[in-house]
């Protein structure tokens, strides 16, 4: 019996060390995530809501990543038709001489030779390369200088905060051998933070998705010259047959970066029943790691979230179904949600969301009503989502998902002859009321 009694007690108190690791212990998926990595974070790219962070603020070396905010300016002034694809493209003598160095990412590029943008572009996007980037921002802005100010202005319109271009390239000043950007230290290098890294690439391919036509070509051949051709086999080993053991099923960008300072980086996007995320890791180990880490990131994100439609088109919300309708032949209007309202939610996290109704306040009078008249299907406000429970975060304050509330019917203006009567039956209303005070006060 003694026996007995202290297997069970024994057995009662391993119970309690299992309950205590329980409690103690993160039990979620991203807290076993564990990634090798200083920085990192993880992000829905419709959206921007971040679904893992790792050290997201901490202000880095950036190295070839960099070029995502040059690709963002080469495609902006394609866009505005200050430059053109088939353009050519002037090779200075300093370009010409840093495109010879084959220990940086380079292409050969001659001054006998013709290239247009389209080809020193392709080269920057797939082989990053770096004297190819420092031609187009020349061609640009007419220097280097002049384009990293063009970088940095950017920086400041798209919100990226913690940053600071010194160059296009992205290597350490001192590469560039004396020929760094005026107004840079001989030794500096651009900087940003996780956040920041995550803000470019999700303006890039919101405003230039197109970007990944080419980042996602694993292999293309650069005509140097005459009889000279270099194979650009992409940095980005996750794209499909460059290096099978890192193939990633719907990766098609973005960028990879190194320098001594800023170790391996790599800013990717991959997108998988209809879902895309963008994904940071900042100074890894080696090249593989930041592959390896990068696929823990997207794993993470493709097996525990997913995009769910939680409210449908025409929902109404409970309290708040009609407005109330000034000078109108009605004097209510239904209103509903004019689409369905989804979000990227964490598995079973659905029912942790509720709706909020916010009206357009231009849309009321002094008394808060509507003015006749309206249309059917007329927006008087947003309806977005509120989240309940802990954590949720964006890249940008106000990116929470919200869909148009509008008029259920259209409401004509009333005549001249309902208004007298509502008039002259308010008149009588308030007389009627007034004697009823008063009979009521004799009583009181």
């Amino acid at each position: 019996m003694k026996l007995l009694g202290k297997k069970k007690w024994v057995a009662a108190f391993m119970s309690f060390v299992l309950m205590a690791t329980l409690i103690v212990q993160p039990t979620t998926a991203d807290a076993a995530l564990d990634l090798d990595a200083e920085s990192a974070i993880l992000v829905e790219a419709e959206s921007g809501k971040i679904l893992y962070q790792k050290n997201i603020d901490a202000v880095l070396p950036l190295a070839s990543m960099t070029k995502m905010m040059s690709e963002y300016l080469i495609l902006e002034a394609i866009s505005e038709g200050r430059i053109s694809w088939d353009q050519q493209v002037p090779i200075s003598d300093w370009v010409r001489t840093l495109s010879l160095q084959t220990a940086l990412s380079n292409v050969p590029l001659r001054q006998d030779e013709t290239y247009t943008v389209r080809d020193l572009y392709e080269s920057v996007a797939i082989y990053s390369a770096n004297a190819s980037t420092i031609a187009l921002a020349e061609l640009i802005s007419g220097s280097e200088t002049q384009f990293v100010q063009l970088m940095n202005e950017k920086g400041e319109e798209l919100g990226l905060e913690d940053f600071n271009f010194v160059n296009s390239s992205g290597l350490n000043n001192r590469d560039l051998q004396g020929n760094h950007p005026e107004g840079t230290g001989a030794e500096a290098e651009n900087e940003m933070s996780a956040r920041a890294t995550a803000k470019l690439a999700y303006a890039l391919l919101r405003d230039y998705p197109e970007v990944l036509e080419t980042a996602s070509i694993p292999m293309k051949d650069f005509q140097a010259g005459p009889g000279e051709v270099i194979p650009m086999e992409n940095w980005n080993w996750m794209l499909p047959t460059i290096r099978p053991q890192h193939d990633y099923e719907g990766i098609d960008g973005l960028k990879t970066g190194f320098t001594s300072a800023a170790g391996n980086t790599f800013t990717g996007t991959a997108e998988r029943d209809g879902m895309r995320l963008i994904s940071v890791v900042m100074r890894t180990e080696s090249r593989d790691a930041r592959f390896n880490e990068t696929r823990k990131l997207l794993d993470f994100g493709f097996n525990n979230f997913s995009t769910v439609e939680l409210f449908d088109e025409g929902h109404v919300v409970e309290g708040e179904e009609t407005l109330p309708v000034a000078a109108g032949k009605e004097r209510e209007v239904a209103i509903s949600s004019a689409e369905a309202l989804s979000a990227v939610v964490r598995n079973g996290q659905n029912d942790q969301y509720s709706v909020e109704l916010g009206l357009d306040q231009e849309k009321l009078n002094e008394d808060g009503e509507l003015v006749a008249p309206l249309e059917a299907g007329e927006a008087v406000g947003t309806l977005s989502l509120s989240f309940e429970g802990e954590g949720e975060e964006f890249l940008y304050s106000g990116q929470q998902e919200g869909v148009p509330m509008v008029t259920d019917t259209a409401v004509e203006k009333a005549g001249w002859f309902t208004m007298m009567m509502r008039g002259i039956g308010g008149f009588f209303s308030g007389i009627w009321n007034a004697a009823v005070n008063t009979v009521s006060g004799w009583f009181s």
